[in-house]
């Protein structure tokens, strides 16, 4: 394993990061900053409780867990993508790199982007509505295993795509709608019986009802099954990932 390689991607693509803090960092604590004022503090407090908890301090998971999702695809399928766009990923393939380093790489600090910005997130958090962190070595688990499996699955979109539109269709037309509807922003108990059952056959539902209950003990779902269902995501990013190296679909400009 050249970990010098893996050492060298992971901290041009950190470096990157800071050199657009702006972009990276201010602009999506920002943004949740904004639903925290307008769902937790005005909107919140006019709300009874949902499972004991204040609305406020329910919607923080689902919140951290938009834009954990959002930015681990964003970061891994913009950080490979750049390379083929400018041509410069030439330099990479013809260096003594595996494409496990590469991957180990640009994800890792994918994911280490997304995390900053969750923790982050539950600082500013506090600023606006009080809350508790139940099981917090849970609540790290999902954190890290979310970044990690949605970093991957963004690196695998920035293969993909041949164009600036394919990066943004699947996050924008797929997965925010999948998280808005997961339960973000209240519990898929309050929905009619029907659309309970239809909601189960979103992933999403699983990731944010395991967070919430790393925070609170209650949960939509049994946190068993929400992390086997990550786990599970994980496994399949991994498996397209080995498949793609697999028959020789190689970085290409």
């Amino acid at each position: 394993m050249n970990w010098h390689a893996i050492r060298a991607i992971y901290r041009f693509e950190m470096a990157r990061t800071f050199r657009t803090i702006t972009q990276s960092i201010a602009s999506p604590v920002l943004s949740t900053s904004l639903y925290f004022v307008v769902f937790g503090a005005a909107i919140g407090s006019r709300m009874g409780e949902i499972d004991g908890v204040s609305y406020g301090a329910f919607i923080i998971p689902g919140l951290i867990m938009l834009s954990l999702l959002n930015e681990s695809i964003s970061n891994a399928s913009f950080g490979i993508y750049m390379p083929k766009w400018a041509g410069t990923i030439y330099e990479l393939l013809s260096a003594p790199v595996s494409y496990v380093e590469v991957v180990l790489g640009y994800v890792g600090a994918a994911a280490t982007k997304s995390m900053m910005l969750g923790v982050l997130i539950l600082v500013t958090a506090r600023l606006f509505v009080p809350y508790e962190i139940a099981h917090p070595l849970l609540m790290v688990v999902f954190l890290v295993l979310t970044a990690v499996t949605f970093s991957l699955f963004g690196f695998i979109i920035g293969l993909w795509a041949d164009d600036f539109q394919k990066l943004q269709v699947i996050p924008l037309m797929i997965v925010t709608p999948l998280t808005f509807l997961g339960g973000a922003f209240y519990s898929i108990s309050m929905l009619p019986p029907v659309w309970q059952k239809i909601a189960l056959f979103n992933p999403v539902v699983y990731l944010v009802s395991g967070f919430r209950w790393s925070f609170y003990g209650t949960s939509d779902v049994n946190v068993g099954i929400s992390l086997a269902a990550i786990v599970g995501f994980l496994a399949v990013c991994l498996a397209a990932v080995w498949w793609i190296f697999r028959t020789g679909w190689k970085l290409r400009a």
